[in-house]
């Protein structure tokens, strides 16, 4: 049985966060870092004074191996950083692809669930169906009254009017608002 996507997405925001957690627990902050620079300086400047007190021979070479080994130590901590971040670049690629992957599932399994293109297609039609007729009354209303009058003769009698001959022998369209009692 296969996972809901949605489920999937899920599994993969935890997974993120669960290596996050373990990024924050397995690197140093700045206080620790403060801290580490405190010791390896203690330790230098303990071997300063060592050197102070050496005849002048040892000290260039106390010196000497002094630098070669701040050297070291730093190349090496830089190297170990380097390499976890290109491990944890590697696995936040790889989570980022999967829920991608996800969010293309899920896109296209509400796509699937909400009708697809044939729905789609059928309310882009209704909404122009419902568009168009009220188009078509508007303009058929602008139409009719024009023609009204113009014509007043022919669509009196259709409007709901009267024509009213008078004794000069002109005619007018009555149109009544309350009807008398007959």
């Amino acid at each position: 049985m296969s996972k809901d996507p949605f489920q999937i997405l899920a599994d993969e925001l935890t997974l993120i966060r669960k290596d996050m957690d373990q990024l924050q627990r397995t690197s140093l902050d700045k206080d620790e870092a403060k801290k580490l620079n405190q010791i390896v300086t203690a330790a230098v400047l303990k071997m300063a004074k060592a050197a102070e007190d050496a005849p002048g021979e040892i000290q260039g070479a106390l010196e000497a191996d002094r630098d070669q080994m701040a050297r070291s130590a730093t190349q090496a901590a830089t190297r170990a950083a380097e390499s976890a971040m290109a491990g944890i670049r590697h696995d936040l690629d790889n989570e980022r692809a999967k829920l991608s992957q996800a969010a293309g599932e899920a896109r296209r399994e509400a796509w699937r669930w909400f009708g697809g293109f044939w729905v789609w297609l059928a309310s882009m039609l209704a909404t122009g169906a419902v568009i168009g007729a009220l188009a078509m009354a508007w303009i058929a209303g602008r139409g009719d009254a024009r023609e009204f009058g113009q014509f007043p003769s022919i669509y009196c009698g259709t409007a709901g009017g009267q024509v009213v001959e008078q004794d000069n022998g002109s005619s007018y369209c009555a149109i009544w608002i309350n009807r008398p009692d007959q």
